[in-house]
């Protein structure tokens, strides 16, 4: 076993400001993962040669990929740092904020453009009133076991960083979008609204931008289908394009 780990930072300050590296070298314990490695670098605010530096920005809240928030480039490879064990590292283990996101400070990034896309194609089950519906109506087993896997998301955004067609010539929405539109669009009230999200993606960014890389199949954390939602939302918008060119209502 290592006796020390080794890190390597990218830090920047401001999404203006020039990027750096810096390397701080930490003592090394079983089971560490990198946020505890975050964590151990906050107690001294040095890196591995004495020198002075600012708390390194990052962000994490569950600990246990839920969440998605502390998703990083980690090794050249994005993924969660709750779940990124030091053991399984090769060293040394370089951090940097994913790429297909604004850069906030450090590690940090902002999801927005992932939260508005979802809101794009009303990634939600449309609810008259908030009153006592009564039990929801039942779905079949089948159905059940499709939904639970597409329901496993949690917008960290891995899909969109290795994702080809995410750039800044694009407005790409990307698999995670396409896949929850597939998710609601099977639900028996959601299904209500399914031809305003098909319609939705026909347009700039839509499903016509995929390049189908199935490179966001390979990433995804939690192994959503991804390329058969794609592939889905496809098959629906070609089955109702009549209805979709003549507006009409599901």
């Amino acid at each position: 076993m290592p006796d020390k780990v080794v890190l390597r930072i990218k830090r920047q300050e401001t999404p203006k400001a020039n990027p750096h590296w810096e390397e701080y070298h930490l003592t090394y314990r079983p089971y560490l993962n990198i946020i505890s490695c975050l964590q151990e670098i906050r107690k001294t605010l040095k890196t591995f040669d004495g020198r002075p530096t600012l708390p390194i920005a990052w962000e994490s809240s569950c600990l246990e990929e839920i969440c998605g928030i502390c998703t990083m480039v980690i090794n050249g490879r994005v993924r969660q740092a709750c779940s990124a064990l030091v053991d399984h590292l090769s060293q040394p283990i370089t951090l940097e904020p994913m790429t297909k996101f604004s850069l906030v400070r450090d590690l940090i990034v902002d999801r927005s453009s992932l939260f508005e896309n979802l809101k794009r194609v009303k990634a939600w089950v449309p609810l008259k009133d908030t009153g006592d519906h009564g039990p929801g109506p039942k779905i079949l087993p089948a159905d059940q076991h499709i939904n639970y896997a597409l329901s496993r998301c949690f917008s960290c955004g891995a899909c969109l960083e290795v994702c080809p067609q995410v750039n800044e010539k694009t407005q790409f929405v990307g698999a995670a979008v396409l896949s929850q539109a597939r998710l609601f669009n099977r639900h028996p009230l959601g299904k209500e609204i399914k031809l305003e999200r098909l319609r939705a993606l026909m347009g700039e960014g839509g499903i016509e931008d995929c390049g189908n890389s199935q490179n966001c199949l390979e990433i995804c954390p939690k192994e959503i289908p991804l390329v058969d939602s794609i592939a889905e939302i496809n098959r629906e918008i070609t089955f109702n394009l009549v209805k979709l060119i003549k507006g009409e209502k599901a």
